[in-house]
């Protein structure tokens, strides 16, 4: 239902930074959770940050916590996530995703979650 677009991966060397863009539209964007998943090669699609609807409460996976930040402007009804510290095992494809309901504030499995963006490549060299 909600159309999700990600935008500004790239090429980075290990201690660097990124900062990701997914521009939503097609429901009321503020109203809900929205999250940011990886799939690094090999692995399991991995949840990497979540934010409510509000941008007030914010989740994060623990190999990312202290470097990654979630945040969003409802107003442009697009999230973020700034990468700081970047490690070679952050090398992955990022998505951008929104829960199937507005109250599920939190969840991690992307199964709680009903649309999906095509991905961003981020890759960290070593």
């Amino acid at each position: 239902q909600v159309q999700l677009v990600e935008s500004g991966g790239g090429l980075v060397q290990a201690g660097g930074s990124l900062r990701l863009s997914c521009a939503a539209s097609g429901r009321t964007f503020s109203s809900y959770y929205m999250g940011w998943f990886r799939k690094a090669p090999a692995k399991e699609r991995e949840f990497v940050a979540g934010i409510n609807g509000s941008g007030g409460a914010k989740y994060y996976a623990d190999s990312v916590k202290g470097r990654f930040t979630i945040s969003r402007a409802n107003a442009k009804n697009t999230i973020y996530l700034q990468m700081n510290s970047l490690k070679s095992e952050d090398t992955a494809v990022y998505y951008c995703a929104a829960a199937r309901f507005s109250y599920y504030n939190g969840r991690t499995d992307e199964t709680d979650f009903a649309s999906w963006g095509q991905g961003t490549q981020v890759t960290v060299s070593s």
